[in-house]
C-alpha cells in the first residue's frame, strides 16, 4: 500500500503491481477502508430473505400505480 486517499468521492488505496505500475482500487473493495456499521453490528445476518424482500418490492411498486 502506497496512498489511502479520497478520489472521486470515494475511498481508494493505491499500490504497485507486479509490473511496477502505479494502480488502485477502492477501499472497500480491501480491508485498508473503515468497516461499515452496519455490516458490523449485523455480523452478516439478516431477518429478512432475499425472496421476501423482493416480494416486498414488487408490492410497493404496484401501490405506487
Amino acid at each position: 500500500m502506497v496512498n489511502y486517499t479520497l478520489c472521486w468521492g470515494e475511498a481508494h488505496g493505491y499500490f504497485y503491481n507486479d509490473y511496477n505500475r502505479l494502480c488502485s482500487m477502492p477501499a472497500g473493495w480491501t480491508s485498508v477502508g473503515p468497516v461499515d456499521p452496519f455490516v458490523e453490528i449485523s455480523a452478516g445476518r439478516s431477518p429478512f430473505r432475499r425472496v421476501d424482500l423482493l416480494e416486498l418490492s414488487s408490492m410497493i411498486d404496484d401501490l405506487k400505480v
